[in-house]
């Protein structure tokens, strides 16, 4: 009979196959100033231009933005939400993995702790 965790996990195992395709990162929506003085950007208070939208990420440690167009906007955001349930996903079937594994693993023993050597002068190296 299986236990309320396996079932869990069988249940989030089936769930990663509807996930589509993602990617990971951040659509970002931005206003802009531009460089021209005599533009509405520069006035006081400022109508900035835009909004423009941007995906950020991380490679290799560094931050890198692309801005995207309409369509690719909505298909990234699209792709990050499915990346974000993928993130979900695989959490809960860690906890519900650990809940499973916790009575098997303790039921395996406690390693033995070593044996301590007796010291003995008779099986110490000559000092010299």
């Amino acid at each position: 009979m299986a236990t309320r965790d396996e079932n869990r996990f069988s249940t989030l195992k089936e769930s990663l196959a509807s996930i589509g395709p993602f990617r990971r990162g951040t659509v970002l929506r931005r206003f802009m100033s531009c460089g021209n003085t005599a533009c509405r950007c520069q006035a006081d208070p400022p109508k900035l231009h835009g909004p423009y939208y941007e995906w950020t990420r991380k490679v290799r440690g560094k931050t890198v933005s692309i801005r995207l167009t309409p369509n690719q906007t909505r298909l990234m955001k699209q792709w990050i939400a499915n990346s974000r349930r993928l993130d979900r996903i695989v959490a809960a079937l860690d906890r519900a993995s650990y809940r499973m594994t916790e009575p098997l693993f303790k039921a395996a023993g406690k390693p033995s702790k070593p044996r301590r050597r007796a010291h003995s002068s008779q099986n110490s190296p000559p000092e010299g």
